[in-house]
């Protein structure tokens, strides 16, 4: 009986870890869909914030392809650690644009940087895995 007791207890920390990162999850893959779908749509908001940056509309449908396909891989368990981490980059790519070329706030794509990098850290077996087969 105390032998079960203790790997309960042992077990609740790795619980919590796992409903944390689904928690980031799935928010992260909400958040990437809407911004996906804006951006492969042609909302006005969009086409100005691409102008902006200067490189042309495809990156606007890069970047929208980039993350509608990231906020799957999110949803997908095998797939999860490894979208996030290509969405980290995307947002890194975000930030830097805010930074150097369109200013303003980069409050929103430092938080789902940082969402993202925690997904990407805490599924990192799983997807280190993915490259043994």
């Amino acid at each position: 009986m105390a032998g079960m007791v203790m790997g309960r207890w042992a077990a609740e920390p790795v619980r919590l870890r796992n409903a944390g990162l689904w928690v980031l999850q799935i928010a992260g893959a909400a958040m990437f869909f809407m911004a996906g779908a804006s951006k492969l749509a042609g909302a006005d908001s969009m086409i100005q914030v691409f102008a902006a940056v200067g490189l042309g509309q495809w990156l606007r449908y890069f970047t929208g392809v980039l993350e509608v396909l990231g906020a799957a891989a999110l949803l997908v368990p095998p797939c999860a650690g490894l979208g996030a981490l290509w969405l980290t980059g995307v947002m890194l790519a975000a930030v830097i644009a805010h930074l150097t070329v369109l200013g303003g706030n980069p409050a929103i794509p430092v938080a789902l940087l940082l969402g993202m990098a925690i997904v990407a850290w805490g599924r990192r077996e799983r997807t280190a895995g993915l490259f043994r087969r």
